[in-house]
C-alpha cells in the first residue's frame, strides 16, 4: 500500500473524528508522511492529547474542537480554517457514531445529531473545500461510509440510511470533480475494532483476532492508499467484501423473517387467536 508524501502541491490534510479510531490512525499515517494536519473532534481533551502526540511525531497540527453535529458546525470549521489561512488539499470526512434500535424508538435529538453529523456537515464541508480544490485543479476527498450502505438491516435504519447517503454523495461528487483533477473516494469499512463498540457487549479483541473485525490502522491504511490511487470505492478486507456480497444477495423475505425472531429487537405482540 502506498501513501503519497506531502509536497508543495498536496500538503495540508483535514481529518474529522481525529482523536480516536480510524480518524486517529489516518492522522498518524499522514503525519508520518509529512502532512500538516487539521484535526477536528468534539472531545476537546482527547483531541488535545491526539494533537500533542502528532506534534511529537514532528507534524504541524491545528486542533479545532467543534461538535460536528451542530447545525452551524461546517461554518465554524470553515471560519477556523480560513482564520489560519490554510488551503486544504485533503479532506477526510470520517466523524460518526452508532446507535442500535428501531427507528420509531429513536431519541429524536440523537437521530437529528446523527443526520447532522453523517449527512449535513460532511456535505457542506465537501461543498466548501471541494470548490477550492476545483479552482486549484488538485486535491483529494475521502468520505467514510460503511458496508451498511449496500444493505440496511432492521435496527440500523438511521445509521445505514445515512451511510447510504454518503456513498451516493461520494459517487456524484467524484463525477463532478474528476475532470478538474480532484479525486473523490468512498471508504466503506465493515466492523472495525474501535471505541464505537462497547467491549462488555461486543468481544472486540476476539473478533479482531479471528478476522471478523479489522484493526483501525489496517482500515486507515487501505483507505488512504485507495484515495491516493484515485479509486472510487474501497471496501477493505476479504471478510468485509464477502459480508457485503452476502448482505446484498440475501433476499428481503429472509431479512424480514429474521427480524420477527430477533431477540435484540422488540417482539411484536401476537394477534388474538394466534
Amino acid at each position: 500500500m502506498t501513501i503519497r508524501r506531502a509536497d508543495a502541491q498536496i500538503g495540508v490534510a483535514l481529518v474529522t473524528g481525529a482523536c480516536s479510531g480510524i480518524g486517529r490512525e489516518m492522522a498518524r499515517l499522514l503525519a508520518a508522511h509529512g502532512y500538516t494536519l487539521v484535526v477536528i473532534s468534539d472531545r476537546a481533551a482527547e483531541l488535545a492529547t491526539a494533537a500533542a502526540e502528532l506534534r511529537g511525531r514532528g507534524a504541524q497540527v491545528h486542533a479545532i474542537a467543534v461538535d460536528l453535529a451542530r447545525p452551524d458546525a461546517a461554518e465554524l470549521v470553515i471560519a477556523e480554517v480560513e482564520a489560519r489561512r490554510l488551503a486544504i488539499d485533503i479532506l477526510i470526512n470520517n466523524a460518526g457514531f452508532f446507535f442500535f434500535g428501531e427507528a420509531v424508538d429513536a431519541d429524536p435529538a440523537r437521530a437529528q445529531a446523527m443526520l447532522q453529523l453523517h449527512v449535513v456537515t460532511p456535505s457542506l464541508l465537501c461543498t466548501h473545500f471541494g470548490r477550492r480544490m476545483r479552482a486549484r485543479g488538485r486535491g483529494y476527498v475521502l468520505i467514510v461510509s460503511s458496508i451498511s450502505a449496500w444493505r440496511s438491516f432492521p435496527g440500523i435504519g438511521y445509521y445505514g440510511s445515512s451511510k447510504s447517503y454518503l456513498r451516493s454523495f461520494a459517487a456524484a461528487l467524484r463525477s463532478e470533480l474528476w475532470p478538474y483533477g480532484v479525486k473523490v473516494t468512498c471508504l466503506a469499512p465493515g466492523a472495525t475494532a474501535t471505541g464505537l463498540y462497547d467491549p462488555s457487549v461486543v468481544p472486540v479483541e476476539a473478533a479482531r483476532r479471528f478476522g471478523v473485525m479489522m484493526s483501525a490502522e489496517a482500515v486507515a491504511r487501505a483507505g488512504l492508499s485507495a484515495m491516493f490511487r484515485g479509486e472510487a470505492v474501497c471496501v477493505p478486507g476479504l471478510v468485509t467484501r464477502a459480508m457485503t456480497l452476502a448482505a446484498v444477495l440475501t433476499p428481503q423475505p429472509v431479512i424480514d423473517w429474521a427480524r420477527r425472531r430477533a431477540p435484540w429487537l422488540p417482539r411484536p405482540p401476537k394477534k388474538p387467536g394466534r
